[in-house]
């Protein structure tokens, strides 16, 4: 049963609220979840729980000793039972009237809201979120619920009247949802990514098989409670978890009739190339596959400003973001003293267990990005590094330190390398237009920020960058901190599948297929 507790929003713009009560609740509640570690979590298959012998464990990149679970390691036959179950539960679903799918789905993001803090506790113990991002993480997830919700209460449906050749012909055009739906999500922000993209696809009439990221797996769990609470029938709603097996199965079943991929530049293009045309007829993919950010700074610029939304983008959690701030294209003129500052910020940041208050930056997820990072430090020894370049030893975890540096090569490979790591490479110009080439010159188009305090050079960035979320001036977040309704999530070049961006006007429309309908009467 949901506590009674006051709601307190957070949103990735403000991370932060003067409530106190904030606090109490995170901490009451990751107290509790760490007092229940360790138990084994289902996998959901046309209304039903089913365990299985066959499980991996999760532990806490926080502290490897903490034993988050042990979780279903789904197989292909899973994900099969999945699809069967979603194609047997399409018909009815797709005949349910759409206001009373966005009815339900109501209900599923306000459950989310209720149950924040529980489930923000479980995303910062089980990713390494710290507090502040692990909530807005949860309430992201309701709130893009909603908005796809709201879109279809605008929009009747999207179903709309044509002009009509005589009072005796009905012209419409119709969205109608393509059948089963299939969500492959990223283990940063499991509960967004993973929940966002369901509710779009369920509220736009399709049936949903889930394949969570597996460092994710309690997070996707607790999200699917809600679906499962608001009372979404069964078969309409299925989730699997496990590693690489279930994901292939889920992209390979002929009975999958489109795919939301959220994860690497070269997985997601591996699907795009081959998910869609497979099966010999059209199959949409919504994708988002990563960025390598970039920050232009100009002489005109709020340097403190400039500083702090670098700072809160390069290193918020842990710089695992697809929208991290990676590259900063500095003028010559102001690169020292913008440095100096982004270094002081840099140095004063506690790094440490992301459940406790203080800390703003938690562990990285596991040991491979732990050795990844290791590896790239290793890449930086031609450049200078003002601070970091080291792992940190902070409890029996996977911690590493926030890294900047500066007069790195530019033919190191970590320019346009996506490291999702807390790294971030500054470099000086003399002409703008240089930056704007360098900052351009990457096959992915994500996000981007700027900074000046001058109306034409801020022009000039808005009309000349190449990527699909803009920030100028944003002490908040340089590159990062999109929130639905306010700022469109969706990149440009090979950060995307389709063009359009989550949280905005054209998203839940990509999860249904036009139909007109002509009708003459007597």
């Amino acid at each position: 049963m949901a506590k009674e507790r006051k709601h307190i929003k957070v949103t990735y713009s403000t991370l932060g609220s003067p409530d106190p009560l904030l606090h109490e609740y995170f901490e009451e509640d990751v107290a509790e979840l760490k007092n229940n570690l360790g138990k084994t979590y289902p996998i959901l298959i046309n209304g039903e729980w089913i365990e299985s012998d066959n499980t991996f464990e999760k532990r806490s990149p926080i502290n490897t000793d903490w034993l988050m679970g042990h979780f279903v390691d789904g197989t292909a036959e899973h994900i099969n039972q999945a699809v069967a179950a979603a194609k047997a539960a399409f018909p009815a679903w797709r005949d349910t009237p759409w206001n009373e799918r966005a009815d339900l789905l109501d209900k599923a993001a306000n459950l989310i809201s209720e149950r924040l803090f529980e489930i923000s506790a479980v995303v910062s113990m089980e990713i390494g979120k710290n507090r502040l991002e692990a909530i807005g993480d949860v309430e992201e997830t309701a709130d893009l619920i909603r908005y796809c919700v709201e879109a279809m209460r605008q929009n009747n449906g999207f179903s709309m009247t044509l002009m009509s050749e005589t009072d005796q012909h009905h012209n419409r055009s119709v969205l109608k949802p393509y059948g089963v739906w299939g969500v492959i999500g990223p283990f940063n922000f499991p509960a967004a990514l993973t929940g966002g993209p369901v509710g779009a696809a369920l509220v736009a009439g399709n049936t949903v098989v889930l394949k969570p990221a597996d460092e994710g797996s309690m997070t996707a769990y607790m999200i699917a409670k809600c679906f499962e609470d608001a009372g979404i029938p069964a078969g309409v709603f299925n989730m699997v978890t496990g590693g690489d097996e279930p994901g292939k199965a889920l992209t390979a079943n002929p009975d999958v009739d489109g795919l939301t991929f959220t994860g690497s530049y070269n997985v997601g293009m591996s699907i795009i190339k081959n998910f869609p045309t497979a099966t010999g007829q059209y199959r949409p993919v919504v994708a988002e596959m990563g960025g390598k950010n970039p920050t232009i700074i100009t002489d005109k610029a709020d340097l403190d400003k400039a500083a702090y939304g670098v700072m809160r983008s390069a290193f918020g959690l842990t710089g695992q973001k697809c929208s991290a701030c990676s590259r900063v294209y500095v003028d010559e003129s102001v690169k020292e003293e913008f440095l100096s500052k982004l270094v002081d910020l840099t140095e004063g940041l506690n790094v440490g267990d992301p459940t406790q208050q203080d800390t703003y930056m938690g562990p990285i997820i596991n040991e491979e990005a732990y050795n990844a990072y290791k590896t790239y430090v290793g890449e930086l020894s031609d450049g200078n590094v003002l601070v970091g370049g080291k792992t940190l030893d902070v409890g029996n975890g996977y911690y590493v330190a926030p890294t900047i540096v500066t007069d790195l090569p530019d033919d190191n490979r970590l320019w346009t390398h996506e490291m999702f790591a807390p790294i971030v490479a500054v470099r000086g110009y003399d002409s703008k237009d240089d930056a704007m080439q360098m900052a351009n010159d990457i096959e992915l188009g994500l996000t981007a920020g700027m900074y000046s305090e001058d109306e034409n050079e801020v022009n000039w960035f808005l009309n000349n960058i190449e990527a699909g979320v803009l920030y100028v001036n944003r002490k908040a977040g340089a590159t990062t901190g999109a929130w639905p309704g306010y700022q469109s999530f969706g990149g440009w070049k090979g950060s995307t599948g389709t063009g359009k961006a989550a949280g905005s006007l054209y998203y839940v429309q990509q999860y249904m297929r036009e139909q007109s309908h002509t009708v003459i009467s007597e």
